[in-house]
């Protein structure tokens, strides 16, 4: 049996041959970023081998790497197959702060929590009351000590705020990456891994051990213990949900796609692993399908969307986006997967928002001003800063309309006209120091736009309305609030009609979760809200292909 040396890690493991290096590293224990979960889309799982004999591994063709990068001994794990003996080079995971929203448009409510507290002079006891009823007692006077918590959780990013259930206090907020990402980017991935019993397993077991260590690092910053918080909201997609719970998502990955869980209710904490109080409760909001999930529920709770008047569009960018048109509280709703491109993944020099990454480019006469996350020096390139260089390239003629570079004529006048240059004989744009635009990324960027905008045009026919009846549109989403709008209308994202009436609302996921929290009355109507919603499936809508190929224009 091959053996493979783990130089960075100090450890070694046989595998058969044929082995993938990426199976060989788990096997072993070490982590290897592949968020697209082996199927060797996005390039993210580099590694360096050290062999003398070429014939001791085998990689599959593929064009995520520079032949200057072949030559140096770099490959991707999951393309690579093992025949014989290798040592190879696994960098550690760069750790960078992420930037990670968890503020947003909030409704008031008023407090009114489903969790309680009576106490008993007599006995001397605290009795615990859930939606009014008697749960279980606790020795003492405890009723100064209720809590509940508020838990985002994204695709990506994962928050999780602390409240004094007594007066909605937020105590605490804590965030970070989503440990699932590591296996899979994107819903459809996970869906795929997570139908698998083990993979189910994985995913759930990272997603809790995180949370749980992000609720102990928030209880510690406010002071209190983990035991006194009877509560959890979670908010996320319904693949979330579901791998969040243990469910199998299986059903949600193929034809009628029904979820195996609905919300608006409630499942003990213990039962899924969750660090809370052993009586703990966990609260899912209302779900409206297989791709309009609890966040989108939360969105509508705290963007109040069904008490608008007029027209107002809400709509959440991500690897799905997920949107809502409401007239005069009559809501229709739908989602597109957009792919994983707004978060920087299958980019050439794509990343998450963390310290370095490139978030705004500006392109004028004066020449090209760029801004990094944490002014840092540049080393990617995050979703704002994408949809950024992309919009401003078409607005100033170095993309077209078809989205093809155009790197000769009239961009050559610019100040930024010496930023063309080749790779491997494929013309990119130089953005800072070693980040760089492809064509292969205008084209990921095309697909994932024109995906948001059919279904925004497919929900105002739905209406028999126009882009200009439009009175306001509300941009959710830790992504959304970093892009501007300006970039949205040049990319075609968003009509021009849009302009001046474009409001970007922040993490409304997780401002709903807190609402539904701090207030047991909102989920009741909620779930009447839901109850309402028109559900517009664009796969079954025969205008959806003509619809998205007309929207990948510029």
């Amino acid at each position: 049996m091959p053996a493979l040396h783990f130089m960075s890690q100090g450890v070694k493991v046989s595998v058969s041959a044929g082995t993938r290096l990426l199976d060989a590293a788990r096997q072993a224990g070490i982590a290897i970023e592949a968020p697209c979960d082996g199927t060797g889309t996005c390039g993210k799982c580099r590694i360096k081998i050290h062999a003398k004999d070429r014939r001791g591994w085998e990689e599959s063709a593929h064009d995520l790497l520079t032949q200057f990068e072949r030559d140096a001994g770099w490959a991707l794990a999951c393309q690579t197959t093992v025949h014989g003996d290798l040592q190879v080079e696994v960098e550690p995971p760069v750790t960078r702060e992420l930037k990670i929203l968890s503020d947003g448009q909030a409704v008031a409510v008023e407090i009114d929590s489903w969790v309680g507290k009576t106490f008993d002079e007599a006995a001397a006891t605290t009795t615990v009351v859930f939606g009014g009823t008697p749960v279980f007692t606790e020795p003492g006077d405890t009723t100064h000590s209720l809590y509940g918590l508020a838990v985002d959780i994204g695709t990506t990013t994962l928050v999780v705020s602390l409240f004094d259930l007594r007066d909605g206090r937020e105590m605490a907020v804590t965030s970070s990456l989503n440990p699932q990402t590591r296996y899979a980017q994107d819903v459809l991935s996970r869906i795929k891994l997570a139908s698998k019993p083990e993979g189910l397993e994985t995913l759930h077991g990272e997603l809790i051990t995180e949370l749980n260590r992000q609720i102990a690092a928030a209880a510690a910053e406010a002071g209190i213990s983990t035991g006194h918080i009877y509560e959890a909201v979670f908010s996320g997609n319904t693949t979330m949900m579901h791998l969040a719970t243990r469910t199998d998502p299986a059903s949600l990955g193929k034809y009628p796609y029904t979820p195996a869980l609905r919300g608006g209710d409630h499942l003990r904490a213990h039962d899924i692993g969750l660090a809370i109080s052993s009586r703990g409760i966990v609260y899912l909001p209302p779900i409206m399908s297989a791709y309009v999930g609890g966040d989108i529920t939360s969105g509508i709770l705290a963007t109040s969307l069904a008490e608008q008047p007029g027209v107002v569009l809400f709509v959440d960018i991500g690897t799905n986006g997920e949107m809502v048109l409401a007239v005069d509280g009559e809501l229709k709703a739908t989602s597109t997967a957009a792919g994983p491109a707004f978060e920087g993944m299958n980019i050439a020099c794509g990343m998450r928002a963390s310290r370095g990454a490139v978030e705004m480019v500006s392109l004028s006469d004066a020449g090209v001003e760029v801004k990094t996350i944490g002014d840092s020096e540049a080393v990617g390139l995050c979703g704002s800063g994408l949809l950024d260089v992309v919009g401003e390239l078409a607005a100033h003629g170095g993309v077209d309309k078809k989205g093809r570079f155009q790197t000769n004529g009239a961009t050559r006048s610019q100040a930024w006209s010496n930023r063309w240059d080749a790779i491997d004989g494929k013309p990119v744009f130089r953005i800072a120091g070693p980040v760089y635009l492809s064509q292969k990324d205008v084209r990921q960027v095309q697909l994932a736009k024109a995906a948001i905008r059919s279904g925004i045009e497919l929900l105002l026919q739905a209406h028999q309305l126009t882009a200009s009846q439009v009175d306001r549109v509300l941009i959710a989403g830790s992504f959304g609030f970093h892009l501007r709008t300006a970039s949205l209308i040049h990319l075609g994202l968003l009509s021009p009609e849009f302009g001046e009436r474009v409001e970007f609302v922040g993490n409304t996921s997780k401002t709903g979760a807190q609402a539904f929290l701090l207030n047991r009355s909102r989920r009741e109507f909620m779930r009447e809200v839901v109850r309402q919603v028109n559900v517009v499936e664009l796969a079954n809508d025969p205008a959806f292909e003509k619809t998205f190929v007309q929207s990948l224009s510029f």
